[in-house]
C-alpha cells in the first residue's frame, strides 16, 4: 500500500512539474553569435556569452523559456516585424533611430568607447594620444572622434577591420594605444592578464547602452524583460555574470 501511495506521487508530482513548463512562455531570441563576448558560437555551434547569459537568467527570473537562434546581424530587426524572432539581444546600442523600429528594454550594458593602453602609460584623455600611434576601428564612434581630436587624415591613426585584430596590434608592440568598444576591450584584457592593460575614459566619448529589443508595441514582453533585469540586478546575479565575463567593475545601470 505504501509503495502505491509513493509510486502515486511520483507521477503526480512529475505531472504537476510537467504542468508548470507546459504554461512557461518560449521565446525565440535572435543573437548575432559575432561578437565575442557578447554572443558567438562555442565549438558545439551552440550561442554563448554575457548577452546569452543575461537573457537565460532574465527569462528564469520571469518564468518563460527561450529558443535561441543565431541570426545574422543584417536584417536582425526585421525578425521582430516578421514574428520570426520575439526577442533580439546582440549588443545593440540604444538610439533614436532604432526607436522608431523597435522597443527596447531598459539598459544592460554600458556600452561606450574607451581608450587600452599599457598598464604604465602616461595616457589621460584623447588629447594625450596625439604622440602616440593610435589603433582606431574603421568608421566606428572611437574613429570619428580620435579623427577629429588628432586630424583624420593624420597617419599615426591606424585603422583596422574589428577590434580584436586592432587589440592584437597592441599587444603585439604595433600601434602604443587603441580606442575600441569597451566591453570588447575589458574581455580582451582578462584573455590576456600575462601583458598588463588599463582603461582610460575620456568625456568626448558619448555614454550609450545596450538594450534588449522586441517588437513595436509588444507591451507585455517588454515588461517581463524589464521586470526581469531588475530581479537579477538586485539578487546579485548580474553582478556575477557581468564578472565573469569582464572585470569586478560592476557597472550602475540607469533606470528606463
Amino acid at each position: 500500500m505504501f509503495k502505491s501511495l509513493v509510486v502515486i506521487g511520483a507521477c503526480l508530482a512529475a505531472t504537476l512539474s510537467a504542468s508548470v513548463l507546459a504554461a512557461e512562455p518560449t521565446y525565440v531570441v535572435g543573437s548575432g553569435g559575432t561578437y565575442r563576448p557578447f554572443e558567438f558560437e562555442n565549438s558545439s555551434k551552440q550561442l554563448e556569452g554575457f548577452d546569452i547569459d543575461i537573457i537565460k537568467a532574465v527569462a528564469k527570473a520571469e518564468n518563460f523559456q527561450v529558443k535561441l537562434v543565431n541570426t545574422p546581424w543584417e536584417g536582425i530587426f526585421a525578425t521582430l516585424n516578421s514574428g520570426d524572432r520575439d526577442i533580439i539581444i546582440s549588443g545593440i546600442t540604444i538610439t533614436d533611430k532604432r526607436k522608431q523600429m523597435v522597443d527596447f528594454s531598459a539598459p544592460y550594458f554600458p556600452a561606450e568607447q574607451a581608450i587600452v593602453v599599457p598598464k604604465d602609460s602616461s595616457v589621460d584623455s584623447i588629447a594625450a594620444l596625439k604622440a602616440l600611434k593610435v589603433g582606431v576601428v574603421n568608421s566606428s564612434t572611437g574613429d570619428i572622434v580620435v579623427s577629429d581630436v588628432l586630424g583624420k587624415n593624420n597617419t599615426a591613426i591606424k585603422r583596422f577591420d574589428n577590434t580584436p585584430l586592432m587589440l592584437q596590434e597592441l599587444y603585439e608592440d604595433g600601434i602604443g594605444a587603441a580606442v575600441g568598444d569597451v566591453g570588447v576591450a575589458k574581455f580582451y584584457i582578462k584573455t590576456h592578464p600575462e601583458k598588463e592593460f588599463k582603461l582610460v575614459s575620456d568625456a568626448k566619448f558619448e555614454r550609450q547602452y545596450f538594450g534588449i529589443a522586441v517588437a513595436k508595441g509588444n507591451d507585455e514582453l517588454r515588461g517581463k524583460i524589464n521586470a526581469g533585469l531588475k530581479k537579477i540586478i538586485a539578487d546579485g546575479t548580474y553582478a556575477k555574470i557581468y564578472q565573469t565575463w569582464f572585470d569586478s567593475n560592476v557597472p550602475t545601470l540607469p533606470a528606463e
